[in-house]
């Protein structure tokens, strides 16, 4: 099983495609991560639709997403991953 680390606490909000994305490790290896706003709208009812509300939703609950986001990685060749 493949461990990601995400040390780099950096995450941008991408208004064209709703989402929030933000980085893991795999070793030296970058692996992009996209978890769509909508899913913060289900962790967080009432959820704005501006950046810095969509931002601080994923700030909130950041472990969960990471935990998510562990559960879909698979080491290989994909390096970009859409969370929803």
């Amino acid at each position: 099983m493949a461990v990601l680390n995400f040390p780099n606490p950096s995450r941008s909000y991408d208004t064209s495609r709703h989402c929030v994305c933000f980085w893991g490790y795999d070793n030296s290896r970058e692996i992009t991560f996209m978890v769509d706003d909508t899913l913060l709208r289900t962790l967080q009812p009432g959820l704005g639709t501006d950046e810095r509300s969509v931002l601080g939703a994923f700030d909130e609950f950041r472990e969960k997403v990471l935990q998510l986001a562990n559960k879909q990685y698979v080491a290989g060749p994909q390096n970009r991953y859409s969370i929803s």
